[in-house]
């Protein structure tokens, strides 16, 4: 084998690549086993593993192995989106983290199109292959190199053109996989079959090697997959390791939870900058309900978190690159505003409420609309690579708002001139949240796991809650808005309530239904 060369010789000029030959991989899983015994990976979880698909039918059936792991990207998704700076690149390419630093949002994990990144049920936090950079810098190979009887795995340096992963990138016919993300992964496969480098292009069912697992989500066929019909050359993966979805329900309620606290306050503020006045009651129970609504998105956040206790380290020590720390920034500035306008509504100061009134109503819409960003940074969840989803965000923060707002009418008359604002405001943001939420359904998707995120949404294990939002709490409530009558209002602002909240669970956890890997 070639000889390493160590960091502190030339740092600047190297960039660690790995290349593993699938023509000479025998799945013995001896890389497997070595890396958890290297890194002492716990059970359930792994750093490197080797995928087997099965592709004919009996008796002319081929296995394929993939061995899977970090791709160690050139521009590596889950870096950017850290909001602690736990994931990092090294300057001679290896993509590392810092378990001690790590504050467990899993936002690496659903920024990873790779699947290789998963939280350690000993540390709690973010870890992955690191391509035993402590080996690396004592001038020896990864476990897995040496380990490999038939040195399937080579390793070395990208920008020594004598290396030999770069003469054998640049004399053979390598593959990457998902070159369409544009990580430009430094993992390259030689003589890969693309039914273990595309997952797409393999039938996942609950079948394992040597065993049957739980799956988090029932197995769909869908009409357009590949493997739809089950041809002869039908592929079905025969080994592979489960990938829990990174974010559970509580990410779900925290996007509707954020869209009721923004959109009251958006409400407030241009109705109020339409001339109508509220009195001090309305004032008060809107900031209230408001700052109420902002705590729970602020619990649901830290709930989620693999670390709560080391939540302020977003504030602390931010990573800017991340939009969880804008949106934790922009979420602490609305806070803020609505300290100013509650003490602004107990002391009957409207020059202070206007003063406020353009800066609450900017923040608030960020507010509201941040998790697009943060969604399109999780490149691994292509459901989410949505351009429309900034506005659909400010649709649901409206309809949250004015549907919070003809609730409280129930109990205390909303001022009269102030009505027709709220109903027709509800009308129309219900209107744009239908056209969206049917559009995931009619139009063509850019790609095939966009496509079949979409396809659980509508049509798999999450079309309870996703016809749930269409047909009651969207369609029902544009009727009743449209007849009218206090308390057939009421009535349409709750079911619009519910039905954004179905909607935003089948949503957020459709977008990670698809495997990855």
């Amino acid at each position: 084998m070639e000889s390493l060369i160590t960091l502190e010789t030339v740092p600047e000029e190297i960039k660690w690549g790995k290349v593993i030959d699938q023509d000479k991989c025998i799945g013995c899983h001896a890389c497997s086993t070595a890396c958890k015994s290297e890194h002492l990976v716990p059970l359930s979880v792994n750093r490197t593993y080797v995928k087997q698909v099965e592709v004919g039918i009996f008796p002319e059936v081929n296995r394929h192995f993939q061995i899977n792991r970090c791709n160690q990207c050139e521009d590596a998704p889950c870096v950017p989106i850290c909001p602690v700076e736990a994931m990092y690149k090294r300057s001679d390419g290896i993509v590392d983290f810092d378990r001690d630093v790590c504050i467990g949002c899993k936002a690496c994990i659903a920024a990873c199109p790779y699947d290789a990144i998963y939280i350690s049920p000993e540390s709690n936090s973010a870890e992955k292959c690191n391509f035993c950079a402590h080996r690396i810098e004592q001038g020896l190979e990864p476990a897995c190199v040496v380990v490999c009887p038939e040195e399937a795995i080579i390793i070395g340096n990208l920008n020594d053109p004598n290396s030999e992963v770069s003469k054998i990138v640049a004399r053979d016919k390598t593959s990457v996989r998902k070159p369409e993300k544009g990580t430009n992964p430094k993992v390259f496969y030689k003589g890969a079959s693309d039914y273990t480098l595309n997952p797409s292009a393999a039938r996942y069912t609950a079948m394992h090697l040597f065993s049957e697992q739980k799956e988090k989500y029932p197995v769909l066929e869908e009409p357009f997959s590949r493997q739809a019909g089950k041809s002869a050359a039908a592929a079905i993966v025969a080994y592979d390791v489960p990938h829990k979805a990174p974010w559970d329900w509580r990410v779900s309620a925290y996007t509707w939870t954020k869209s009721i606290s923004a959109g009251v306050f958006m409400m407030f503020a241009v109705i109020s900058q339409a001339g109508v006045s509220f009195t001090m009651d309305w004032k008060i129970a809107l900031t209230l309900i408001a700052g109420l609504f902002l705590g729970l998105t602020g619990a649901f956040l830290v709930g989620d978190l693999a670390h709560p206790k080391r939540f302020l380290r977003v504030l602390t020590r931010p990573q800017w690159k991340s939009w969880l720390t804008r949106g934790a920034y922009i979420i602490l500035g609305y806070s803020i505003i609505l300290g100013i306008n509650f003490i602004g509504s107990l002391t009957a100061s409207d020059t202070l409420l206007a003063a406020i009134r353009w800066p609450g109503f900017i923040l608030a819409t960020f507010t509201a609309i941040y998790t697009a960003f943060l969604f399109s940074q999780a490149k691994g969840r292509d459901l989410w690579q949505n351009p429309l989803l900034p506005l659909h965000l400010f649709a649901q923060a409206i309809l949250a708002g004015a549907g919070v707002m003809l609730l409280l009418n129930l109990a205390f008359p909303l001022p009269e001139a102030a009505m027709p604002w709220v109903r027709w405001s509800l009308f129309g943001s219900l209107a744009v949240h239908l056209i969206l939420v049917i559009s995931e359904m009619v139009i063509p998707h850019m790609t095939a796991d966009a496509a079949k995120a979409a396809y659980h949404m509508t049509f798999g294990h999450f079309r309870k809650f996703y016809w749930t939002g269409v047909i009651a709490g969207t369609v029902l409530p544009l009727i009743l808005l449209y007849v009218g009558g206090l308390p057939l209002l009421g009535i349409g602002a709750t079911l619009a309530l519910i039905g954004l909240m179905a909607y935003e669970h089948a949503y957020v956890q459709a977008g990670q239904s698809v495997p990855l890997s």
